[in-house]
């Protein structure tokens, strides 16, 4: 009878070992598709259109646990892109900062990537019908991440970088420090480590950076719409009705004071040029159109007060975020009465801030922070938050003179880029092929 037994638990041994061995066989000589369908059995996979050097591109939809911790707080359906270019090229991870748009980043074509987007929890089509706010934190989002690298690093085994733009570029460094492992390199865009609610850095760029000329043309621009109001105001009403765009979470008299109290930082972020800015012999609609052209209104509205509302939760609580700066029109302001933008974030709910959170995550980038590529424009108020990387870690910080929040690799010249080139090959190791652009 023990013999019986003996052989009995040998035999099913055995079986189970042969069976995963089988599993890992087969898994490399499944499909593309077969192979994703092994590896999250549960997602909706759809094809999507194929672009640039890819031969299969899918969007995955998967039931993502709402708390990795404790699988039994339920799921929610989570958005995911795949593009599939050659098994043995690299992997690049998009850590979104928000909805995702099915395109090819930079770095992805640098490489002839594979790559892997990512939608930010609770963001576009990630976002459940209803919150639960305790979800909705950064350990969770990176814990997303982790679990959907290792999973693909069974089909895909060579390096793995890690890129993203603004809020995107400050999730890969949070999830950098969270699982130092899981990524090769590192590659954040304009990523801002933000110390409060209301970063004073941003503001001292803003009052720094350009010529005293420009400074005091935007200034009196912010001055000139507030004081011609009226006229205005009645553009912008027009405006609203034309576009079908409402105004009722916030008033479009408030929505107004904030587009002038964001002229500053949006000239700055997104490389405007002084010399396009109205003067005082400018008219009513030159003014209205520039404000628009520059601030935009769409932050303001409904739409956008509910699109944004993940991300101001997050920025109020953990992340930080900017002040404005009331002093160039302060005796004109009726409607806004803080210099916070608190008021963005969802109004049932704690917005207590947690102070320790990116500075610990600063002070791993900064102190341990090896194989990271961080690339900044010089003008953009959010590059006043870049991490100050200290010489003895192993990394490549470049800031382009005179550049903005829409810097790229491809806006450097060709020294710089060749720079930038030299430090990936070197992380990534002579068999990697770089592609530099064009």
């Amino acid at each position: 009878m023990k013999a019986f037994k003996r052989f009995t638990f040998l035999l099913i041994v055995s079986i189970s070992v042969i069976s995963c061995s089988t599993k890992k066989v087969e898994l490399s000589k499944l499909t593309f598709k077969e192979q994703l369908k092994v590896l999250f059995p549960k997602a909706k996979i759809d094809s999507v259109k194929i672009a640039d050097h890819f031969l299969n591109a899918f969007e995955l939809t998967l039931q993502q646990p709402l708390d990795h911790n404790n699988i039994e707080a339920g799921t929610f359906e989570h958005h995911i892109y795949i593009s599939h270019s050659d098994y043995k090229k690299p992997t690049v991870l998009i850590t979104e900062g928000y909805n995702a748009r099915h395109r090819t980043y930079e770095l992805s074509k640098i490489l002839k990537a594979n790559q892997v987007m990512v939608e930010y929890r609770f963001y576009g089509k990630s976002r459940p019908d209803s919150i639960q706010w305790k979800y909705l934190k950064n350990d969770a989002a990176v814990a997303d991440y982790h679990s959907i690298v290792t999973k693909l690093k069974r089909i895909y085994k060579r390096k793995w970088l890690s890129t993203g733009i603004s809020k995107g570029g400050e999730t890969v460094m949070i999830y950098k420090s969270k699982y130092p492992n899981d990524i090769d390199v590192a590659v954040p865009y304009v990523a801002p480590l933000i110390n409060t609610q209301q970063d004073i850095r941003t503001t001292n760029l803003i009052n720094s950076v350009g010529t005293p000329e420009c400074r005091d043309k935007i200034q009196k621009f912010q001055r000139s719409v507030l004081e011609n109001r009226t006229v205005i105001m009645e553009l912008f009403k027009d405006y609203a009705y034309k576009k079908k765009v409402s105004f009722t979470v916030m008033s479009i008299e408030e929505a107004l004071e904030h587009a002038v109290l964001e002229f500053p930082f949006s000239f700055w972020q997104w490389g405007s040029i002084c010399d396009e800015i109205p003067d005082e012999k400018a008219s009513s609609e030159e003014i209205f159109t520039y404000l628009k052209q520059v601030s935009g209104f769409y932050l303001f509205s409904d739409k956008g007060i509910y699109n944004y509302l993940p991300s101001f939760y997050q920025h109020m609580t953990e992340l930080g975020y900017y002040g404005y700066d009331f002093t160039p029109v302060k005796d004109l302001l009726q409607h806004v009465k803080t210099t916070s933008l608190a008021s963005f974030g969802p109004q049932n709910i704690s917005l207590t801030y947690n102070s320790n959170y990116i500075k610990e995550v600063r002070n791993y980038i900064e102190n341990k922070g090896d194989n990271i590529l961080c690339i900044y424009g010089g003008n953009d108020p959010w590059g006043a938050c870049a991490p100050n990387i200290i010489p003895e870690v192993d990394a490549l910080k470049m800031v382009l003179k005179g550049g903005h929040h829409g810097t790229r690799i491809k806006h450097f010249n060709k020294e710089d880029q060749q720079k930038i080139y030299n430090k990936l090959q070197n992380w990534l190791g002579k068999d990697v092929i770089i592609y530099p652009i064009e």
